[in-house]
């Protein structure tokens, strides 16, 4: 156990048990910061989509005598109220929900209305703190997702309730699509030369515990919390020199224009005026443009320059002890919606 990990502990059992009421707890990070509730003695009730929509979610949530799950609606304020938060009060929110895909419609509907619905709730029950996951990419918004995001970050900011809205830098699981691809022998795709952006990863474990520390750390109160992982900012390039040199292989990179994917923006986006489903796909375009383009660390706003420097640092995991574990086979991720390899 680490220094930090002692001071944790600590703090959980001063702070004594809160009754959570937690969103988005079946993701990858949800999971992992609902066991590290779990672990510091907190009694967590799980608002999760209806059974019938979501048949794995006994196989991905676990059996504790702390843990009670309920089922509804989170886009239905009326099934938050009542099938929810049961009328009951609880001490903390905790939020690891986003909209799956972050095209305009369920963006909107995800990361700000129902995230609404939920602070209505929480202030009519009573609840005294909301800890939001968000993102770091809000910093320079032009993609609808980040618009829903922040708008939803300012009534947080002006319910009264305390508040921790946490913005991490890029995820192992949205950095590891390619580890697959170099190991059959393929090209490491990059936009540029693998320079254009940077970020310093965080793992959901490390994530988990910056999430949780929130609940006592009066430092975290009230305040935008943008986090990284361990270690110096890494590029696309270090990501892809990384996998050749640990599978022993020459680095045989592909270099994607940028040109490219704004002549596809730029067709979709004219498609979709006739035909709405391509005004989506435009959007995930958009969203892809944006990762290739832009750093996942903190925008100095008087340089307008990204800077490791300025963005802070926790946990011990790195990305590249990720990849080792995907390359020997310790772990598999299950890519998502918002996959761009």
């Amino acid at each position: 156990m680490t220094a930090s990990d002692s001071d944790f502990e600590a703090q959980a059992a001063i702070a004594g048990q809160k009754r959570i009421f937690m969103l988005g707890a079946t993701g990858t990070i949800g999971r992992a910061t609902l066991k590290t509730l779990l672990d510091h003695g907190h009694a967590v009730t799980c608002f999760l989509r209806r059974k019938i929509e979501t048949p794995s979610n006994s196989d991905v949530m676990p059996q504790h005598p702390r843990l009670t799950l309920r089922y509804g609606d989170v886009t239905d304020a009326k099934s938050l109220s009542v099938d929810g938060f049961n009328h009951e009060s609880f001490d903390v929110v905790v939020s690891c929900l986003a909209s799956r895909t972050g095209t305009p419609q369920d963006a909107w509907a995800i990361d700000y209305q129902a995230h609404r619905h939920v602070l209505d709730a929480a202030k009519q029950t009573g609840a005294k703190h909301f800890i939001l996951l968000s993102a770091l990419c809000v910093q320079k918004p032009r993609l609808e997702f980040q618009h829903a995001k922040l708008a939803f970050e300012k009534d947080l900011i002006d319910s009264g309730l305390i508040y921790s809205i946490i913005r991490p830098t890029a995820f192992f699981k949205s950095l590891s699509g390619q580890v697959e691809r170099v190991k059959a022998g393929k090209s490491f795709l990059i936009f540029g030369d693998g320079r254009l952006t940077a970020c310093k990863p965080i793992s959901d474990r490390d994530l988990a515990v910056f999430i949780v520390k929130s609940l006592s750390d009066h430092n975290h109160w009230n305040k935008i919390l943008p986090i990284g992982g361990p270690g110096p900012a890494i590029t696309p390039l270090d990501q892809g020199n990384y996998l050749f040199s640990r599978l022993q292989r020459e680095p045989k990179f592909k270099s994607v224009p940028l040109w490219f994917m704004k002549w596809i923006i730029m067709i979709l986006t004219l498609v979709g005026r006739v035909y709405s489903r391509f005004a989506d796909q435009a959007e995930l375009a958009r969203i892809g443009y944006y990762y290739a383009t832009e750093s996942m660390l903190v925008l100095n706003r008087e340089t307008g320059v990204y800077d490791e420097n300025l963005t802070p640092s926790t946990g011990q995991d790195t990305l590249f002890e990720h990849y080792d574990q995907l390359i020997r086979g310790n772990l598999h991720h299950e890519r998502g919606d918002h996959s761009v390899f």
